[in-house]
């Protein structure tokens, strides 16, 4: 019971987490595409680096996630054999 406690806040945590990260990319995206309209172009390159990289920050954050339901699975499976 205590470890799927701790999945939840844990997947909860992430989940705020993620959200943040993809409103952030949402705001990187308006401010790429607002400088894309007024011709100034030296945003984008910035603007584009940091959208990748929140991005597989939150596919690493993803992937954590799905490991430690995995685990947790396998484990009530033999604790309940």
């Amino acid at each position: 019971m205590r470890t799927q406690q701790q999945g939840s806040v844990l997947f909860a945590g992430v989940l705020v987490l993620i959200a943040t990260l993809v409103i952030i990319q949402l705001w990187l995206l308006t401010a790429a595409l607002e400088a894309l309209l007024a011709h100034t172009y030296d945003i984008l390159l910035p603007a584009t680096i940091a959208s990748l990289m929140l991005f597989v920050m939150n596919a690493l954050l993803l992937g954590y996630v799905v490991s430690f339901d995995r685990k947790v699975r396998i484990d009530d499976r033999g604790s309940r054999v």
